[in-house]
């Protein structure tokens, strides 16, 4: 298990080989990395600022790891989020779940996801043509970590 929020750019190749490194017993991995889209609807964007409160931040993405391993066999896990000001086409997130068969990474990377976009406590204001705007959690994204609950019951 890793959790980081940095500044910092992040090498998906160097962490998927950090990862697996000497992990004989991992038969898959699942990665998805979020990217800063270049569009808020039909607005272009010049830019993204994520805040977020050092220490809290990374309690909730661990406390969100710690349930996506309860619920799949996983091997290893990785979380990287990015803070700080991001332009268009920048690395935002890193989610990795590595297990012995493909489901359970599957699923384990789309629900860590969820719920990162639900839960981790992160601030993001868009820089849209000079006009700034903090942007709302999305119904979508609500929707789609009430699926885990439900599926959980």
């Amino acid at each position: 298990m890793s959790v980081r929020v940095q500044r910092e750019d992040f090498d998906v190749g160097a962490e998927l080989a950090t990862l697996t490194s000497g992990r004989h017993g991992i038969g898959g991995v699942c990665l998805f990395v979020g990217l800063v889209r270049d569009l808020a609807g039909d607005k272009p964007i010049a830019a993204m600022t994520l805040e977020h409160y050092p220490g809290m931040t990374e309690k909730e993405l661990e406390r969100i790891e710690a349930e996506a391993r309860a619920r799949w066999p996983l091997e290893e896990t990785l979380i990287v989020h990015r803070h700080g000001r991001l332009e268009p086409g920048d690395n935002i997130v890193l989610v990795a779940a590595a297990s012995a068969h493909r489901g359970a990474a599957f699923e384990a990377a789309r629900f860590l996801m969820d719920f990162l976009k639900t839960r981790a406590p992160f601030w993001k204001l868009e820089d849209i043509g000079g006009d700034s705007r903090w942007v709302d959690a999305r119904d979508g994204d609500d929707a789609a970590a009430a699926r885990w609950r439900e599926a959980s019951r």
